[in-house]
């Protein structure tokens, strides 16, 4: 049985290029981790319809109010942290409607947890927690496809009757058995064998890289390819946003400067400032009227 799980998970398999890899040179090794890794975004691409087909379930699911829900454990657990940390800030979303939950806590964000991801009710209590409702969606990201924590949380969800995405490097594997969408991208074989940090975990920061910023940008928070709803934390975030909406608008950077500041640093008020030659005031009322869609808010 055991032989035949090994099989069937291409990504525990031999690459027949790497059998000598501890014999190789440096430059011989480099040179073969990126000859493979030129294979991780052509098999990506193999998935590209069902990654959209989950970007479109994910955005009519937050336009209803809902939650993205990452679940996964080790590397695959890190990028789903990485994934919705960087979200918040880039596209100005509150923290609780992007969520990730790794098995073994914060605690494995950095370090191994022993055993983490073996337990299967671990991955039901986490979501239970989160009080999970019908209106999310959960994102399961396992590279093997196996993993009994995530498969735990992803039971839950399909019986909570929440939606469900898996994102693997396997086929038909039970992970994919438990979503209304399954992306499987083959990468194939590692180079040192088993390790999906590799190319598996190259694999799912490409996906999750194109399912949340695809998201963002459907759901208004991306003016032409400018990130209009950054969070301005310090002066290098600060600057940027000027030079945003001196792109977006034309303007010279003192009119970009003034605008931003009678905006209360809020940049998609200030570029409607901007554009239709209003107060903030008068802003804020068209973008009300809008329902925050900025471009009707510019009547474009």
């Amino acid at each position: 049985m055991r032989s035949q799980k090994k099989e069937l998970r291409r990504t525990e398999q031999r690459l027949a290029a790497s059998e000598k890899l501890d014999r190789m040179t440096a430059l011989e090794i480099v040179r073969l981790m990126n000859r493979e890794d030129r294979n991780v975004a052509a098999a990506v691409g193999s998935e590209l319809p069902a990654i959209a087909r989950a970007v479109d379930t994910i955005v009519a699911a937050m336009r209803e109010g809902g939650r993205l829900i990452y679940v996964g454990a080790g590397s695959s657990g890190r990028m789903a942290v990485l994934d919705a940390a960087e979200c918040p800030p880039t596209f100005g979303i509150s923290r609780k409607q992007m969520v990730a939950l790794i098995a073994g806590g914060r605690r494995a964000v950095t370090g191994a947890v022993e055993g983490a991801e073996d337990s299967a009710a671990n991955g039901a209590r986490d979501l239970r927690r989160l009080k999970l409702g019908r209106k999310d969606v959960v994102v399961g990201i396992a590279a093997s496809g196996t993993t009994p924590y995530v498969l735990g949380a992803m039971k839950y969800a399909r019986g909570r009757g929440a939606l469900t995405v898996a994102v693997m490097a396997n086929q038909d594997m039970p992970l994919a058995r438990l979503a209304k969408i399954a992306i499987a991208v083959g990468v194939g074989a590692e180079v040192l064998t088993g390790s999906t940090r590799l190319k598996a975990g190259t694999s799912q920061k490409m996906v999750l890289n194109m399912l949340s910023t695809a998201v963002m940008v459907r759901l208004g928070h991306v003016y032409e390819n400018l990130m209009i709803d950054a969070v301005m934390t310090n002066k290098k975030l600060q600057g940027r946003a000027v030079r945003i909406l001196m792109e977006a608008s034309g303007a010279e950077v003192s009119a970009a400067e003034d605008a931003l500041r009678a905006a209360r640093h809020s940049m998609r008020v200030a570029l409607v400032m901007l554009k239709s030659g209003v107060g903030g005031g008068a802003a804020r009322k068209k973008l009300g009227g809008a329902r925050g869609d900025l471009r009707k808010a510019l009547g474009e």
